[in-house]
């Protein structure tokens, strides 16, 4: 599967970005979101099972951000409110994420990536 973010941009802590992952098959599959700033590693943000009905967020961005999907638009969204500069990063949807929430936050459990996103957060 082929994927694709975007939506990302330049915006002023406290405010929102909704991000998009596209791809054919999108509904095919769980799909996580992870990001990674300069010099850091690669950060588990949240992931949604293929229903929607289950979802997992990373401790950094629980209760600030929202991930959805709509399959007949083969697109799940990643909704981030009261953004913080410390947010500023490269954003990835990625796909065929593993069951569970332990295995849904290692990044090297995911078999599809797509190109990421780049997110700032600054006045």
């Amino acid at each position: 599967v082929q994927l694709q973010a975007s939506g990302g941009g330049l915006v002023q802590p406290g405010g929102s970005l909704r991000l998009s992952c596209t791809g054919s098959t999108v509904s095919s599959y769980d799909v996580g979101w992870f990001r990674q700033a300069p010099g850091q590693e690669r950060e588990f943000v949240a992931a949604i099972i293929r229903s929607g009905s289950t979802t997992y967020y990373g401790d950094s961005v629980k209760g600030r951000f929202t991930i959805s999907r709509d399959n007949a638009k083969n697109t799940v969204y990643l909704q981030m409110n009261s953004l913080r500069p410390e947010d500023t990063a490269v954003y990835y949807c990625a796909a065929d994420a593993p069951p569970g929430r332990a295995l849904a936050a290692l990044p090297n459990m995911y078999d599809y990536w797509g190109k990421g996103t780049q997110v700032t957060v600054s006045s």
